[in-house]
């Protein structure tokens, strides 16, 4: 009791300025604390999108448990020998169809190929198409949406024209009509076809973030100040529209694998004697009723890539849109 009536007796001697005080300090305190209040990060300062999004995804077990699947298939892209010590091009026509067998837990295919060994070296090649063509995609697609977004005028309305008439061509068909006439056994033609089809979406995109991006006090400010178009537009504006881009891009990588197997089982994508899900596919096909180990171990190769991938995107998507949080 007497400790309680001596406090009360400081805080009343104090007065407004000792209240001040006690506000001031409280405030202090506050910014000292590693990650202060809500909104705030370490010493008081306002969390970035970027900050906020990589708290939330690292709580999201979607995002971890798909960015450990794709993870796990980067490095056996990169070292296959890992976990599959054969060669996928040497066969053996007396094993041709066979099921499983110690050493071949994925049995055999109709040449008598490992067909482990095959689904593993399949991963390479998907996920270099996916990756190379999802990085050419989004910086075409980015810089011709930054500009016309930007600029706008003339060239803002012949851009539109352009991804209307591209919009309008099937893909499947495109790439049946395009890629038949390739002669070339390497995996640029698939890749060059998916640029050339799949810029579109990233443009409109781009273009709409830019417009948005564009018109808020920052930009003003900017050109008030006399900044140059490609400062404000790198510098501003590139920052702040990124992120829809980003989240396209990540589903839609899993999107273009699945095209590169679509396009190789119709037999105008990758050719033999590369190693691909799509040509695993399209061969065992005919066996399927005698043999569904050749279909169903490239299949669900395949199937487990592009949905991890996609889940990827759909939690990068959550994580940067404001109006979830």
């Amino acid at each position: 009791m007497p400790e309680q009536y001596e406090s009360e007796g400081a805080i009343s001697s104090a007065g407004t300025g000792g209240a001040m005080d006690l506000a001031v300090t409280e405030a202090q305190t506050l910014e000292r604390t590693p990650g202060g209040p809500e909104g705030t990060g370490p010493a008081g300062k306002p969390r970035s999108l970027w900050s906020d999004a990589w708290r939330d995804l690292r709580r999201n077990p979607v995002f971890i448990i798909s960015a450990l699947v794709i993870l796990f298939l980067v490095v056996i892209s990169l070292w296959p020998s890992l976990i599959a010590s054969g060669n996928p091009l040497k066969c053996d026509l007396a094993k041709a169809q066979e099921g499983s067998q110690p050493g071949h837990p994925f049995g055999y295919d109709g040449q008598g190929c490992d067909v482990y060994t095959r689904t593993v070296y399949g991963t390479r090649i998907s996920i270099s198409v996916g990756v190379l063509a999802t990085l050419g995609v989004a910086l075409l697609g980015s810089v011709l949406g930054g500009l016309a977004g930007y600029f706008g005028g003339g060239w803002d309305s012949l851009m539109s024209r352009i991804t209307d008439i591209f919009f309008a061509i099937p893909v499947v068909l495109g790439g049946l009509v395009l890629l038949s006439v390739v002669t070339s056994n390497t995996i640029w033609p698939v890749i060059g076809f998916i640029v050339l089809l799949g810029w579109t979406q990233v443009y409109r995109i781009a273009r709409g973030s830019v417009i948005t991006a564009k018109q808020n006090d920052y930009v003003q400010a900017a050109r008030a100040l006399g900044a140059s178009d490609s400062r404000i537009l790198l510098r501003h504006i590139t920052p702040n529209a990124v992120a829809p881009v980003i989240v396209v891009s990540t589903i839609a990588l899993g999107t273009y694998i699945a095209l590169e197997a679509t396009l190789s089982y119709l037999g105008v994508g990758l050719k033999p004697p590369t190693v691909s899900w799509g040509i695993d596919i399209s061969a065992a096909s005919p066996y399927i009723r005698n043999a569904p180990h050749m279909l169903l171990w490239p299949a669900g190769a395949l199937a487990v890539t592009v949905l991890a991938f996609i889940m990827l995107g759909d939690a990068v998507r959550d994580a940067l849109d404001p109006k979830l949080r």
